[in-house]
């Protein structure tokens, strides 16, 4: 059973081993690794109503990165934009809830970065496969920019990509290991961000994939 004061002791000020990227921009190294396990089952719980789908950009490009949703709200993407939706539109059914793991971990994140009261409703679960990568972009789609984004990585490493607000800025590689997790908002919440190209390695939990959860307030 996950309890309410799961990550209780993680909701405290920066670490040593935390990184500042820029103002309002932090990493926290590990963050979850030790409940990785509660996490992975909670993903497979909720790939089993909404399973992963690659889906079209307005443009009519399939994504490369796999994906799905859980909470209120998801991120959709097809020949009519980029927006959230209450339902799957491929079930027509409400996304899965948002694990209570999920919502603590992101709600500690945030407050440990110094984004207190932070409340998800979205969750976007992404799934990488080798090669796959995520273009610089801002996090727009959002009803209210006030809050921040909390984003987990899980499986085998990453690069960040963190840059400015211009997309021509000066752009930050950072590595990112399993359970390491990154926060962003006020000054720093659109920067520009992505993904390099996802290379070969293997995590023993999840072998050559890596998966990541943004979480965001949407609505």
């Amino acid at each position: 059973m996950i309890t309410t004061d799961l990550f209780a002791d993680a909701a405290l000020p920066l670490k040593p081993r935390d990184e500042r990227l820029c103002e309002g921009a932090v990493v926290l190294r590990a963050f979850a690794l030790e409940h990785d396990a509660a996490l992975l089952q909670a993903i497979h719980d909720i790939t089993a109503q909404a399973p992963f789908r690659h889906l079209l950009t307005p443009g009519g490009l399939r994504m490369s990165v796999a994906m799905t949703n859980a909470g209120a709200l998801g991120w959709v993407s097809d020949r009519r934009g980029y927006r959230y939706a209450r339902r799957d539109p491929q079930s027509g059914e409400p996304w899965p809830s948002m694990p209570a793991v999920f919502l603590q971990l992101a709600t500690a994140a945030a407050a440990r970065a110094g984004f207190a009261d932070f409340m998800p409703d979205a969750c976007l679960v992404n799934r990488y496969e080798v090669g796959t990568r995520l273009s610089l972009h801002q996090d727009r789609d959002e009803h209210d920019y006030a809050h921040p984004i909390v984003s987990v990585s899980l499986g085998v490493p990453a690069v960040f990509l963190f840059g400015g607000l211009q997309r021509t800025d000066l752009t930050q590689h950072v590595p990112l290991a399993h359970g390491d997790v990154v926060v962003w908002g006020g000054p720093a919440r659109q920067h520009y961000h992505g993904v390099a190209p996802i290379k070969l390695a293997h995590h023993p939990l999840l072998g050559d994939i890596r998966i990541n959860l943004t979480f965001r307030r949407a609505g």
